[in-house]
């Protein structure tokens, strides 16, 4: 065409190494719209052009993306006695990207998996399947299950977890908390999300403070109890907050990567060689509909690829309103072959309390994270006797 007089397609095919990652996404309704949707995502994910007027050669055969498979989704045949309309139809839609359209950076892997099509409706993202030739780009966590498990000590049981909280005490108090916490054994100790840098518990004074009481508390006990403050920030001191918290004596750092942006993450990961853990903190609104992202994907897949060792996510049957289906399919996401990358901790939060630890353990396994915070003050005034109630049940119902 002679919009594109000159141009070579001998270069742009020398240039593409026929190395393809593939995304899955579920599209609802009818076969026929199904189809052209996930036509329509092929182009708009990659070269956002009318696919007539492109040149031929590489761009079309290669650039653009692929549809390998699509298929309805299983299990759409309505029970019977349905008496309710049956809910629209979906289909999953297997599309292969080329490698080069990443560009080797993480941002713009993201942009290919959900660009402009996320503003669209009836497209869901269900899976990733990066493949070898994204090693580069996602090189995943640093740690992983067993790397944490080597940090604290413990093998043999799932790890217990708990967060200083409330607001509004003073870094110095919140320090008393943290070394009561390490006192009663609790493996990992985090920052409540809601903490940053307030007037009430300044960031440094309350990682000193915090850092120092685990210190000595693990000096006491023999404990290898790790602290991991909140380091998420704006992005221009983001790093310098990070690297800040672990001179200060952080053993791990927890961020949400909804506030911080995910490459902030993985920016995070890479530089300070800390354990990383995220907060679901403003990401709801990708993963609570069927539109957006899969909660497999988003607090599992993604936040794996980006380097987080563990992952924080809303658990069924406290006051947050995800299924069990869907929280076990994060526990998955965390664990899939993801071409060799080491899986990490699920860690299903939010209004637990210890009556639910069996249930958790025997929905999750040996290797979660159970976290329990404010329920840890409810058991009764005495802080490192409840935190050793919560780690013998783990102990007693999570060893084989």
């Amino acid at each position: 065409m002679m919009f594109f007089e000159g141009y070579d397609d001998a270069k742009t095919r020398s240039l593409v190494s026929g190395k393809r990652f593939t995304v899955v996404y579920r599209i609802t309704g009818d076969e026929e719209n199904a189809r052209r949707t996930a036509a329509d995502i092929c182009g708009e994910q990659t070269v956002e052009f009318p696919l007539v007027c492109l040149p031929p050669g590489a761009i079309p055969e290669e650039l653009v993306g692929r549809i390998e498979r699509f298929e309805p989704e299983a299990g759409q045949e309505p029970p019977a006695g349905r008496t309710s309309a049956p809910p629209p139809p979906a289909w999953h839609a297997e599309i292969s990207f080329a490698y080069e359209l990443a560009a080797g950076e993480f941002t713009q892997f993201l942009n290919v998996v959900f660009g402009n099509i996320s503003i669209k409706r009836n497209i869901q993202v269900i899976g990733i399947k990066p493949g070898a030739c994204l090693d580069g780009v996602l090189t995943g966590p640093r740690y992983g299950v067993e790397g944490i498990r080597r940090l604290v000590g413990v093998h043999d049981r799932p790890l217990v977890f708990s967060a200083i909280k409330p607001m509004g005490l003073s870094a110095k108090d919140m320090g008393k908390l943290a070394g009561q916490f390490a006192l009663g054994g609790v493996d990992l100790i985090k920052d409540d999300h809601g903490l940053s840098n307030q007037v009430f518990a300044p960031f440094e004074e309350r990682v000193k403070y915090c850092a120092e009481a685990v210190a000595g508390a693990n000096a006491k006990t023999g404990g290898k109890t790790i602290y991991l403050p909140n380091v998420s920030a704006p992005a221009e001191i983001l790093l310098e907050r990070a690297a800040r918290a672990k001179e200060l004596g952080a053993g791990g750092l927890i961020l949400s990567p909804g506030l911080t942006g995910i490459d902030g993450l993985r920016a995070v990961a890479a530089a300070v060689g800390l354990p990383v853990f995220t907060h679901p903190a403003f990401l709801g609104s990708y993963a609570i509909n069927r539109d957006g992202i899969s909660c497999a994907v988003l607090f599992g897949t993604i936040m794996r690829l980006a380097g987080a060792d563990v992952t924080i996510f809303p658990n069924y049957g406290g006051r947050f309103p995800l299924s069990k289906e869907e929280c076990l399919s994060i526990a998955s996401a965390c664990r899939e072959d993801l071409n060799g990358m080491k899986p990490i901790f699920p860690c299903p939060a939010g209004g637990m309390e210890i009556e639910k630890i069996g249930d958790m353990i025997q929905s999750y396994g040996k290797d979660t994270l159970i976290l329990i915070g404010g329920g840890l003050f409810s058991m009764g005034g005495d802080l490192v006797s409840n935190c050793r109630r919560f780690l013998e049940e783990a102990r007693n119902l999570g060893c084989p």
